[in-house]
């Protein structure tokens, strides 16, 4: 397949529901760990599709959404200083944070602004020498390459009035916390394409044989989130647990050896809290001592920030799979894209955005489905 819309093709996505449906004899619940992979899985109904019992429990691989609210509120006090440009992506400004939000910040007279590239941030730098440039740095391991490489040209090129804020996650130790967890109920993973394109797949056969569940890589249109799920039932209904590759055009077993050497020299593995699951081990980066002047939270002295969670936001639980987003109270009310209570309505990879934008009205019937996947 050379085109994207190929991959969208509602008789070849046919073929994969009923091989599916002839595979499963009994109930499996498993995990898509990726937002982009939950919007395809709600927007083309292809949970609507599966047998009865099979269920899809949506992960918490949503980079805007994992943020704990600690960092939210540290990147709210550094952008309100004189003096400093704060630098984030679009998707960052309305996310809440205790009180109020970096577009709140911006209207109250912060400059705020928004780059598509951390480069962009460091050019910003190297223009405005009399200011403190920081680049809000967050998510999984698809965005950590470029910040580290950014961190580094800073260092090389003497800009000294850079700095990151970072609050980079990793997935396999959020895994190893969701497999411990005594609610879990996954028993199979579709791992994120993306983020194996980048690091490789070495770091899941252990957790596989470990906690015998299968790991599946698995792409983002419809027929690859399909095909994922084949190769994750398959494996179930065989009794067997190992990892797979369905996403071979982009993803390489060994992963980016460039990419991983420049995260290797910039940053280093740490404790991290992820919003709604709580602190993991090691399973984010911070930047390593060699590049720690660079760091946003030690030069403007935001490291204890405590923050409190919302009461009435449920965001937590849906996160860890425990709910869909339509089952907490506030969905589609008090919470909305427009007015959102928590980070899974605001991004637009998460959950609730997810279940909002598709499902607010009406949950297509499997027919209705199966005529609009493509």
């Amino acid at each position: 397949m050379k085109y994207l819309d190929e991959f969208s093709d509602p008789v070849l996505a046919r073929k994969l529901v009923d091989q599916i449906h002839a595979t499963v004899t009994q109930p499996w619940a498993m995990m898509e760990v990726c937002g982009g992979q939950t919007h395809t899985i709600v927007r083309h109904g292809i949970d609507q599709l599966l047998p009865d019992g099979v269920e899809m429990i949506h992960g918490p691989g949503c980079p805007v959404c994992v943020t704990p609210l600690e960092v939210i509120d540290k990147a709210l006090e550094i952008a309100s200083q004189p003096d400093v440009i704060f630098c984030s992506f679009g998707d960052m400004l309305r996310v809440p944070g205790s009180g109020r939000d970096l577009f709140r910040v911006k209207s109250e007279g912060g400059d705020v602004r928004v780059v598509y590239s951390p480069l962009d941030a460091l050019r910003l730098a190297s223009e405005n020498p009399d200011k403190q440039v920081v680049f809000f740095g967050i998510g999984f391991e698809t965005t950590a390459p470029p910040n580290a490489m950014t961190v580094y040209q800073a260092k090389k090129l003497g800009i000294p009035n850079f700095s990151l804020l970072v609050s980079h996650v990793r997935v396999p130790p959020a895994i190893e916390a969701i497999m411990q967890s005594p609610s879990c109920r996954v028993q199979g993973f579709l791992a994120a394409g993306h983020v194996c394109s980048v690091m490789g797949t070495a770091e899941y056969p252990e957790l596989a044989d470990k906690y015998g569940v299968p790991i599946v890589v698995t792409g983002f249109e419809p027929l690859d989130i399909l095909a994922g799920i084949l190769r994750t039932v398959s494996q179930l209904e065989q009794g067997e647990h190992v990892v797979e590759n369905a996403y071979r055009r982009a993803v390489r077993d060994e992963g980016n050896p460039a990419a991983k050497a420049m995260l290797a020299d910039v940053f280093e593995t740490t404790d991290r809290a992820w919003r709604g699951i709580g602190m993991i081990p090691q399973s984010g980066w911070r930047l390593s001592e060699r590049y720690r002047e660079y760091d946003a939270e030690y030069r403007f002295q935001v490291r204890d920030i405590d923050t409190q969670e919302s009461t009435v936001c449920r965001s937590g639980e849906v996160l860890q799979g425990l709910i869909k987003p339509h089952e907490c109270s506030a969905f589609g009310t008090l919470c909305t894209p427009r007015n959102p209570l928590g980070a899974t309505m605001v991004s637009s990879e998460g959950a609730c955005a997810a279940y909002y934008l598709y499902r607010r009205l009406q949950t297509p019937a499997p027919a209705e489905a199966v005529a609009t996947s493509g």
